[in-house]
C-alpha cells in the first residue's frame, strides 16, 4: 500500500487484503496537521512507522512487501481483523514515475484501495514550515527554495491526488478539526452509506475547498449587530433563538431541509461516499453555526450521521 504526502498535503490509504485484515498506510508530513495519534485512531490496532523507508530505492516497495507478508501470516503481526497503519513520507520516492509505478504494482496485484489526500495552500504550507522551523524534505537541506520544493513535491504527488477518493483542504482546519474530520470517514462507514460532513464558515475568511454543496445565509437577520448577541456565537441559545424568531429564517431552514431530503438519497444512489454541505454567513460565528446545527439535527432525524464542524467560530472579530 502507498500514499505519500506533500509538506500541507497528505494521504490514508485504506487496504483490504484477503476477507477480513484492513490496513492503512497512513504518510504525513509537518505541513499536514496530522500526527500519530490520527494513525492509532485509524488503525485501532498496529501502527508501523516508516518515516524514511525506501527499500529498493523505492517506498512503496516496502509497503507491498508488507502487506503480502502479513498477509501470508509469516510474522505474526497482524490477526485476522486488525487495521493495521503503514506510516512514510516524502522522502522514500523521487519522481512521479516511481508513485505511478507503486500504484500500477497494486493495481496489478488486484488489491482494493481508497486514498485520502489532504491539501492545502502552498501560502499556508510555507507558514507551517516557518512555524516549526523544518526544512521541506524536497528542498535538498535548503538550497532549493521553498516554493520550488513545494511545486516539485506537488507534481510528485499528482497521481495520487488523481486517484484520491476522499480529498480534504486542511488549509483552515486546526489539528482537532482534522482529526474530527478523518475519523468521520474511516470510522464506523459499515453504519452509513455515506460520510455527512456539515460545516459552518464565514465567506469573508474564503470558501472550503471541499466543499460539494455550499448554502448562503448572509440574507438572514444579523446577531454581530445586536450588543449583548455580538461577543456570542450560534453554539449559545441567546442566538440561535435570534436567528430563529425571523420568519425569513424558518422558512429558508425548511426549503434547504427540503432540498437535503431529496438531494442526499440521490447522492447515496450515486455511490458518493463523502459530501460535505457548507453553510456560510458573513463571519461564520452567529447565522451559519446556527443553521449548520440546525441542519445536522435534521439529517440525523433522516437516518444519517452527520458531523458538524464550526469552521471558523473561534476566530476574533
Amino acid at each position: 500500500a502507498l500514499i505519500h504526502v506533500q509538506s500541507g498535503v497528505a494521504g490514508i490509504h485504506r487496504l483490504a487484503a484477503g476477507s477480513n485484515l484492513e490496513l492503512l498506510a497512513i504518510n504525513f508530513d509537518d505541513g499536514a496537521g496530522s500526527d500519530r495519534r490520527v494513525a492509532e485512531s485509524q488503525a485501532k490496532g498496529s501502527v508501523f512507522t516508516g518515516g524514511n523507508i525506501a527499500a529498493s530505492g523505492n517506498a512503496a516497495d516496502f509497503a507491498s512487501v508488507l502487506i503480502l507478508h502479513c498477509c501470508r501470516d509469516h510474522s505474526g503481526l497482524i490477526c485476522a481483523g486488525e487495521r493495521v497503519a503503514v506510516v512514510m513520507d516524502i522522502r522514500g520516492l523521487r519522481s512521479r514515475e516511481a508513485v505511478e509505478t507503486a500504484l500500477q504494482a497494486l493495481d496489478d496485484k488486484k488489491m482494493e484501495y481508497d486514498i485520502l489526500f489532504l491539501d492545502a495552500s502552498d501560502a499556508v504550507i510555507r507558514r507551517r514550515y516557518k512555524e516549526t522551523r523544518r526544512i521541506h524534505p524536497m528542498a535538498q537541506g535548503g538550497q532549493l527554495p521553498i516554493d520550488e520544493a513545494i511545486r516539485r513535491e506537488r507534481e510528485i504527488l499528482q497521481p495520487l491526488r488523481e486517484r484520491a477518493k476522499y480529498l480534504i483542504d486542511t488549509s483552515q482546519l486546526s489539528a482537532s478539526q482534522n482529526r474530527a474530520r478523518i475519523c468521520s470517514l474511516f470510522l464506523g462507514q459499515d453504519q452509513c452509506p455515506m460520510s455527512l460532513t456539515i460545516l459552518s464558515f464565514g465567506f469573508k475568511y474564503g470558501l472550503p475547498q471541499e466543499a460539494d454543496i455550499v448554502l448562503d445565509v448572509r440574507c438572514l437577520p444579523n446577531p454581530f449587530y445586536v450588543p449583548e448577541l455580538k461577543e456570542l456565537t450560534g453554539l449559545d441559545q441567546p442566538v440561535v433563538d435570534y436567528v430563529m424568531n425571523s420568519p425569513d429564517s424558518q422558512g429558508l431552514l425548511r426549503r434547504y431541509e427540503s432540498m437535503l431530503e431529496f438531494s442526499l438519497p440521490l447522492y447515496v444512489k450515486e455511490g458518493k461516499s463523502q459530501l460535505v454541505v457548507a453553510v456560510g454567513c458573513t463571519g461564520g460565528k452567529h447565522r451559519s453555526i446556527t443553521f449548520a446545527r440546525k441542519l445536522g439535527e435534521f439529517c440525523t432525524r433522516l437516518g444519517y450521521q452527520p458531523i458538524v464542524m464550526h469552521r471558523d467560530a473561534r476566530r476574533t472579530m
